[in-house]
């Protein structure tokens, strides 16, 4: 998951970083504009189409990227083979949710059941809205894999294609898919959450998509997928570190295994824009600057449950309280991604590459002090209700 730092004034508004995107740039001639009425109005409730997004989309820049930079990704097929299909794990090899939980066909199960139980009744309310946050992000795979697939160059064209970059979206997602799975089979036993709420929610948010503003470039798109992978190891890191706190020991090897599947992802995408960075490092430079000046949103911006209109900031502010994921995470991304792939050291840019990357390089300093700020305004944050845990109320 991923926050942002542009303020705006809403009731739940306790940080900079809990904003809907900003208009995207207008320097592609191709943009689309998708009007959706929001999810509280009485248009919304007495319109007769079956579904209808619950947020608001502006404008959506399009094929930005110049047709001859196909060319480049088409050339790194074979690299991408070498350099990156590596990065997955043989089925055989992989870990399954099964491996975690109750064995349903064994004499035991019962008493499995039981013991989970009584250890999730240890943990915090406030927690669990983390994590349902958490799983949420997670079962909306089908979501990323369409996101990839939209991007110039890499997608793949038949939804069996051969390509190396097809091959690894298949894959990818498909590790990715087991994260969600363990996740809900967890929750589902643990008794602590509604989980017809959190059904309801994920089919919201996989109807409603997500708008990284990728444009459909490449270089974007696995910008995008770099800081994202890198902000849910974080994530899911610090689930694992507080279940073990709290005294689950299997509820941490279950989020400290997905943080390990999510770095070994990170490496995979950042390692991409290190190539893209070496042999083409002005479209690079200002792809990442773009990219920063748009804010990385959470792949779950759209999240609504049915009755919460600002559903994302309330679990965003829990998890930033809870210091799973914060404001300071996402600057301390930014500063790792520009240390990883030595934006400093870039050399040879024009006017634009080189103000795109003071830009970038001057970014996690002046994140830190906004969220400075934010720190306090966040201390008079008041408790709310949350359908996924029955109503029950929890501190932003």
């Amino acid at each position: 998951m991923a926050l942002k730092f542009n303020p705006i004034t809403s009731q739940s508004q306790k940080l900079p970083s809990f904003a809907l995107p900003p208009m995207a740039s207008l320097r592609s001639p191709k943009f689309s504009m998708i009007s959706t009425l929001p999810s509280g109005s009485k248009g919304f409730e007495n319109l007769k189409k079956p579904f209808m997004p619950p947020r608001e989309v502006h404008l959506q820049v399009t094929h930005s990227m110049p047709p001859e930079k196909i060319e480049i990704f088409k050339s790194l097929e074979g690299w991408a083979e070498k350099n990156i299909l590596t990065h997955l794990k043989p089925v055989e090899k992989c870990w399954q949710p099964q491996d975690f939980l109750p064995h349903p066909a064994s004499d035991e199960f019962d008493e499995q059941v039981k013991e989970l139980r009584e250890r999730a009744k240890e943990i915090p309310d406030d927690y669990f809205v983390v994590l349902v946050g958490d799983l949420i992000t997670e079962e909306a795979i089908s979501t990323y894999q369409t996101m990839l697939n939209t991007l110039d160059g890499t997608r793949d064209e038949t939804g069996a294609s051969l390509t190396s970059w097809a091959i690894w979206t298949r894959a990818w997602t498909a590790e990715e898919n087991r994260h969600g799975d363990l996740l809900n089979k967890y929750l589902y036993l643990s008794g602590r959450v509604d989980m017809r709420q959190i059904e309801k929610t994920i089919q919201y948010l996989i109807g409603s998509g997500m708008d990284p503003h990728t444009e459909n470039s490449p270089y974007r798109g696995f910008i995008y997928t770099s800081f994202q992978e890198r902000a849910t190891f974080i994530s899911h890191g610090n689930t694992a570190r507080l279940a073990k706190e709290y005294g689950d020991i299997r509820l941490a090897q279950i989020c400290g295994n997905i943080a390990s599947d999510e770095k070994r992802h990170e490496t995979a995408y950042t390692k991409i824009v290190e190539k893209l960075f070496e042999i083409d490092p002005d479209e690079t430079i200002l792809a990442f600057a773009d990219m920063m000046r748009k804010k990385i949103t959470m792949p779950a911006e759209f999240i609504y449950d049915g009755r919460d209109d600002n559903l994302f900031d309330h679990f965003s502010a829990v998890a930033q309280r809870l210091e799973v994921y914060t404001a300071k995470d996402y600057a301390d991304i930014v500063e790792f991604l520009v240390d990883r792939w030595k934006v400093k050291d870039l050399t040879g840019l024009s006017a634009d590459g080189r103000e795109a990357q003071d830009y970038v390089c001057a970014l996690a300093p002046r994140i830190r002090r906004l969220e400075e700020r934010a720190q306090e305004r966040a201390k008079q944050a008041p408790r709310i209700p949350f359908s996924w845990i029955f109503d029950r109320e929890v501190q932003l």
